[in-house]
């Protein structure tokens, strides 16, 4: 593996950065009122991040997994909500793309969206029966076969900028169905009969995703949008978890290396009244900088090395239990960080709208986004020994 970005990551990188310094100016605003952080969607969109990971051949960036994460741990620095809801975009087109199993009407149809129109797609596969903390994700919306396609009705939850995409992807269960484990990936513009938003997210962290609830009622959803049927659901997830998950780590990344900038920002500006030095002449907070800067440095390599192993092996055993072990490392670290961050920087940090202090919040819910810490250490458990997990008895006894 290479530790040095090439030419064209370092001018991706860049571009981010820039990016995150304007979406910065806006963020605490849009944290504390909850809102969608359109503009910066829009920016996103003129500057062609709509397409970035499609392969070139289709018209997009061909950026890899590794560029990705590159590229949005450093959009999270300036605006962590804008980077985690509009990930949502790549982390459900670019399983439709790469699956093999997607027929070609499919894939250019959500192609010309992206690609062609330039519409933003957002994605909705949780719902209010489903958790984390098992490896079964049950659809309980119902996809209903009528003449010219689907008549879908439920309730999602969790829908990322939902308001603001131009589509959301969805899963359902298609009626009729016998085996438990089967599901229907479709298309549903924002504007469409029957489906409305419960603006229900009012949350402690990650404000302004507007991660609301979705609710279905009998909405008609064509032919041409019906994007993958199947009677077992779990190769589609189990191919494209570096995408649906894994493409979220370096958010979290970017949420503690922006803690980080800041908390040495305010150490070496504030000098209290009466002393010749600013606060990071402390030998108490030069030790907590340097555990934060240590900790940061080992969870961006083992990010790294999740995406550099997904790029070039695919899904193998190792490239999962790499990324498991990333958001792991992130998910703890983040929260770490960012609550030391918060402590030195002193009482100062805690009013709003203090950084550190939304940083803070954002950063908590590092361990708990999608998988959680202790599913992560679950599966890397199963493959540090070798175990087969079909062998081993559920966590949960199934009804």
């Amino acid at each position: 593996m290479e530790f040095e970005l090439t030419p064209e990551q370092s001018r991706l990188q860049q571009r981010c950065r820039e990016l995150a310094a304007d979406f910065a100016t806006r963020s605490a605003a849009h944290d504390r009122d909850a809102s969608h952080p359109a503009e910066n969607y829009e920016k996103l969109r003129q500057e062609g991040f709509l397409a970035l990971t499609i392969p070139t051949a289709l018209g997009g960036g061909a950026a890899s997994l590794l560029d990705h994460t590159i590229a949005y741990e450093a959009l999270a620095q300036g605006c962590p909500s804008t980077a985690l809801a509009f990930n949502m975009h790549a982390s459900v087109v670019m399983p439709v793309i790469d699956y093999p199993g997607v027929g070609a009407d499919a894939k250019r149809r959500v192609v010309d969206l992206v690609v062609g129109e330039k519409r933003l797609i957002a994605g909705n596969f949780s719902e209010p029966i489903t958790t984390a903390a098992v490896n079964v994700r049950p659809l309980k919306t119902r996809a209903r076969r009528v003449p010219g396609g689907y008549r879908v009705t439920g309730r999602k939850m969790f829908a990322s900028m939902l308001e603001a995409a131009d589509w959301v992807m969805l899963g359902a269960y298609p009626e009729g169905e016998s085996n438990p484990k089967a599901g229907m990936v479709l298309l549903l513009p924002r504007i469409a009969e029957g489906r409305r938003v419960e603006a229900n997210w009012d949350v402690l962290g990650m404000r302004a995703t507007r991660s609301d609830s979705l609710i279905l009622e009998d909405c008609f959803v064509p032919d041409r949008d019906v994007i993958y049927r199947t009677d077992d659901m779990t190769p589609f997830r189990q191919t494209n978890l570096h995408w649906f998950w894994g493409s979220y780590t370096p958010v979290y990344l970017g949420v503690a290396q922006a803690a980080y900038d800041e908390v040495k920002r305010v150490v070496a500006a504030r000098r209290p009244e009466g002393y010749a030095q600013p606060l990071a002449y402390l030998p108490e907070i030069r030790r907590h900088v340097a555990e934060m800067s240590a900790e940061l440095d080992a969870a961006r390599l083992v990010t790294y090395r999740s995406a550099w192993l997904s790029d070039r092996r695919g899904p193998t055993e190792e490239t999962i239990a790499a990324l498991y072990r990333a958001k792991y490392v992130v998910g703890e670290a983040v929260s770490r960080i960012t609550r030391t961050a918060l402590t030195i920087g002193g009482a100062h940090g805690i009013v709003k709208p203090s950084r550190l202090e939304q940083l803070f919040r954002d950063g908590a819910l590092g361990p708990l986004h999608p998988p959680p810490s202790d599913f992560c250490l679950y599966n890397m458990g199963l493959y540090e020994v070798g175990l087969d997990p079909t062998e081993v008895l559920p966590p949960l006894k199934p009804v």
